[in-house]
């Protein structure tokens, strides 16, 4: 044969890559098993403090790993990304959640009537059940935005507990298209302490999925009140589940479920709160708003609050690609960073000159001081002499009125 004969390209070598986080998912479940575990203290070491467990593991024990363990700054291979979303391992480290949590919910409802405890307590175990239901708002954030309709029936039944079924359509189809924007009452202004942006958020977010829902039912021509409302069905759930308890364990435990309800999504409100804090999407030369970008989200790649919660402190990515797995969630350089993770962050925002101490000069920094690139409180804007960004450029409700490419497609329910 002739030697000039063109070489043959040679294959390239499959990528060999092994998740090293795969086994550590499962500590996740760590939360949903916190009223059993706080029983176990108690009934080990005679210590009424341990029925608030599921507290000291949000607010004491995770942030201590954070504290000792290195930031995770790995990403999965991109040309593997198919394969881990097709990995159903993943699927059941979230699905299992589900479970524990209503068996940790009906357990903590038998300890409110037949455990010698007093009030204080029984408010305490109402915190660790409240800090499940929390937490399963994000177990619920994860199957929602999937396309199966299992994953997302899954989601509605993990916001039964605590009564917030309107996040389903809210966060989907009104979060995902106006975060980073003065007209999300999700997305936190400059200068807006935390207990005066969760009524805005709450009754904000209320409204709107309201408008979409009716909205899609009157465009199907369908009754808005009628077995087809997502908030409605969603509800409907959180009826019957306090409705059961109640029937079985008497009225006695309904102030502890309304407790924990509230402590659920104060928990998910003050989430939300850090996620967009001051941040503002930049704009198109007509005034409207360009698709979310990777400066959109604050991130934190803290390793252990990251296992709990599913990555979502790699917020970004999961607005730049709604429907990615939690598994395949990358970090960015260019995204701004929180100073520790999520489980601290939250009892900063409890604490509104604390967190301003901790958050407004790091905002100011990530802008370099430019003022106009801010989502600011209102009043305050006004204060420095400034115009609000709700009111540059064209009417802000129609600058993201349109569906961005970053937002998650609209679906057929």
């Amino acid at each position: 044969m002739s030697s000039d004969a063109p070489a043959r390209p040679q294959a390239l070598a499959p990528v060999r890559w092994r998740d090293p986080k795969r086994h550590w998912w499962w500590f996740a479940l760590v939360v949903p098993l916190s009223p059993f575990i706080a029983w176990g203290l108690v009934k080990a070491l005679h210590l009424g403090l341990f029925w608030a467990a599921g507290v000291l593991v949000i607010a004491v024990l995770v942030p201590l790993i954070d504290l000792v363990t290195r930031a995770d700054k790995s990403n999965p291979p991109e040309e593997l990304t198919k394969a881990l979303e097709n990995d159903r391992f993943y699927r059941y480290c979230v699905y299992a959640y589900l479970p524990l949590q209503y068996l940790g919910l009906v357990f903590a409802c038998y300890l409110w009537v037949h455990a010698p405890m007093g009030i204080p307590e029984r408010i305490a175990l109402a915190s660790t059940v409240g800090v499940v239901g929390g937490v399963a708002i994000n177990t619920a954030h994860e199957l929602g935005h999937k396309r199966t309709k299992l994953e997302r029936r899954l989601s509605k039944i993990a916001l039964a507990q605590s009564f917030y079924g309107h996040f389903y359509v809210e966060h989907n189809h009104g979060h995902h298209i106006r975060v980073a924007t003065p007209v999300d009452p999700a997305s936190a202004r400059f200068g807006e302490a935390y207990w005066f942006f969760l009524p805005r958020s709450v009754v904000g977010s209320l409204r709107h999925a309201w408008h979409i829902e009716s909205g899609r039912l009157r465009r199907r021509g369908q009754r808005v009140f009628g077995p087809h409302n997502n908030i409605l069905n969603a509800w409907a759930l959180s009826v019957v589940l306090f409705a059961t308890l109640i029937a079985v364990f008497g009225w006695s435990i309904a102030p502890y479920l309304a407790f924990q309800a509230v402590l659920g999504f104060v928990l998910l409100e003050a989430v939300n709160y850090l996620e967009h804090y001051g941040l503002l999407r930049s704009r198109r030369a007509d005034g409207s708003f360009m698709k979310t970008s990777f400066r959109d989200s604050w991130n934190s790649d803290h390793l252990c609050s990251n296992l709990f919660l599913y990555q979502l402190q790699r917020h970004s990515d999961h607005h730049a690609n709604p429907l990615r797995r939690y598994q395949t969630l990358r970090t960015s350089e260019v995204s701004p960073q929180l100073p520790a993770g999520y489980a601290v962050m939250i009892w900063c925002a409890f604490v509104p000159p604390l967190w301003r101490r901790v958050m407004d000069r790091r905002l100011l920094a990530y802008y370099d001081h430019d003022l106009t690139k801010i989502n600011m409180k209102p009043r305050l804007a006004r204060k420095l002499g400034l115009t609000p960004p709700g009111l540059i450029g064209p009417a802000t409700s129609a600058a993201v009125s349109r569906r961005t490419p970053s937002s998650p497609p609209a679906r057929r329910r």
